[in-house]
């Protein structure tokens, strides 16, 4: 295969990863709503379609533990008020209908896409229906019944030395970071709301590391209502100069949506334009590069961004006004693709920013 046969962009889609995605308490229709809009824009004749092959116990086993694979493979919707909180899988994490299928498509989802990075299919691959970056190696948390960006990066580590996580979701990665605390080959950098009562509420700018792995982790915390100009100011104050020192091999980029403006459980006050920006500068790394999903909990809007950042790795501009499809009555009432900042004051000042 030559480069010029070589497509650039692989995104990961079929049918049943669609369906079991949107089966996922406070997800519901996300990705469904996610992949029609981006059809509808006709994005995806410029994108390779690759369907999703299901994650394996043994993949699954690759960072979770026996005893909390075991579990979720017999969890039963019926044993939840006895099993309360076990293993994480309480409020936040129900135990639902077809839990291990669902587990399954998103992590291989995940898997598919780091698989078309390191057998050099694509330069750059997507996954919306990734991006659980809360989940322990034993435990679920935050909406995240396992974790599919560990197990992506643990397979893109087999071709590529370095790896650099990017994590700008309104929570904390936790997860990620915890799995990659003592490792020097994984750089995370997570930016974050972090406030009393804000969940996680970890991940301090003092925590970088440990053992062979400080300093390898970088935590950007900041306080609510952070706009659009203050947030690429921080990722662009920081993500040159850590490439320039760490020099990564492959950057995997967790685009969470709950902190564009809107969202029932975000605090900040951004649009897609934002993530638009850092997206170019993430895109002008020029490495191999995995994009995932995450956060996002009004579903429009979360599917308006990812179509935005979708359109922005792929250099084409769209019309504002959003095509008419099976979907176009939960765009109402602006039915336009662009999401305006609300009159919410940035608790941020320069000075904040700068520390």
């Amino acid at each position: 295969m030559t480069s010029q046969d070589t497509p650039e962009v692989v995104y990961v889609a079929d049918l049943q990863l669609i369906k079991s995605y949107d089966e996922v308490p406070f997800l519901k229709h996300r990705a469904s709503l996610t992949h029609h809009l981006i059809a509808a824009y006709g994005l995806l004749s410029k994108m390779k379609i690759v369907p999703s092959k299901p994650a394996t116990e043994e993949d699954l086993r690759g960072f979770h533990s026996e005893e909390f694979v075991e579990f979720l493979k017999v969890a039963k919707p019926d044993d939840q008020e006895l099993i309360e909180d076990e293993f994480g899988l309480g409020f936040d994490c129900p135990i639902i209908n077809n839990l291990w299928t669902i587990v399954c498509q998103v992590t291989g989802a995940s898997l598919t896409a780091a698989c078309a990075l390191t057998s050099s299919k694509a330069k750059i691959a997507i996954n919306w229906c990734g991006g659980w970056h809360h989940a322990q190696r034993d435990s679920a948390s935050g909406f995240c019944y396992v974790n599919d960006i560990v197990l992506a990066m643990r397979h893109l580590r087999t071709k590529f030395d370095k790896i650099l996580y990017i994590d700008l979701d309104i929570h904390h990665g936790d997860g990620v970071e915890n799995a990659f605390l003592f490792s020097p080959k994984v750089v995370t950098l997570s930016f974050h709301q972090l406030e009393a009562g804000f969940f996680p509420g970890t991940g301090q700018q003092k925590d970088v590391g440990l053992g062979k792995g400080r300093y390898y982790t970088y935590n950007v915390p900041y306080k609510a209502g952070i706009n659009n100009d203050q947030f690429v100011y921080l990722v662009e104050s920081i993500l040159y100069n850590l490439c320039e020192v760490y020099m990564p091999n492959a950057v995997v980029c967790q685009c969470g949506g709950d902190a564009v403006i809107g969202d029932p459980l975000g605090g900040g006050n951004l649009t897609p334009e934002a993530f638009r920006v850092c997206v170019r500068h993430v895109l002008n790394l020029n490495k191999p590069t995995l994009f995932l999903g995450g956060g996002g909990y009004n579903v429009a809007n979360t599917a308006r961004l990812w179509t935005a950042v979708t359109s922005t790795i792929l250099d084409t501009a769209l019309n504002t006004e959003i095509p008419e499809h099976q979907f176009f009555p939960m765009y109402g009432p602006s039915f336009e693709l662009e999401i305006s900042a609300g009159l919410r004051k940035s608790e941020n000042t320069q000075k904040s920013l700068d520390e």
